[in-house]
């Protein structure tokens, strides 16, 4: 199974203030939806909230939080990333993907084989950031740069990095 992440990361590190999104991209939206249709997604609680609280469209949801009553319907609930990740592969999943919020991408970094990580061009305040990726273990076979445009007042690049095989 593979285990990849996908998260927005400005150039400073940042992925939020307050539980939200900084910046506003339709484009890395439908990135994000392409990518993640069809397959298991991994998020924690807060992250599910911000979206919306409600389960992505054409997706498994699958929420991690330490909260024992918290079921939001639609959703499969774990009370650790490591159970959820068990789901995924009880369930045969061929490829799933961690949303975050930070602690959740943090506590993965080191399980994870992708990241699919949409770089906004821009240095932000906020009060959640992605850990650093380490170009050692990262190699990069996939960069899509694009310029802001009328609906997107970021530059943007969508990247894939894949863990580099331990020699």
């Amino acid at each position: 199974m593979i285990k990849s992440i996908i998260a927005a990361v400005s150039d400073n590190g940042v992925i939020g203030n307050g539980n939200r999104m900084i910046w506003h991209l339709p484009a890395d939206f439908r990135y994000f939806r392409n990518t993640t249709r069809g397959h298991y997604v991994i998020m924690g609680r807060k992250t599910f909230e911000s979206l919306g609280g409600k389960p992505l469209k054409e997706r498994t949801n699958l929420i991690v939080t330490r909260n024992p009553d918290y079921k939001p319907e639609g959703c499969i609930v774990f009370h650790s990333l490591a159970a959820a990740l068990q789901r995924c592969e009880d369930d045969e999943q061929e490829e799933i993907f961690i949303l975050g919020g930070a602690d959740i991408y943090r506590q993965s970094m080191a399980l994870a084989d992708k990241l699919y990580i949409t770089e906004v061009h821009g240095r932000f305040k906020g009060d959640a950031s992605f850990p650093p990726v380490d170009r050692l273990i990262w190699r990069e076979p996939r960069r899509e740069d694009h310029e802001a445009d009328e609906k997107n007042p970021y530059a943007y690049s969508f990247v894939v990095l894949e863990r580099r095989m331990s020699e």
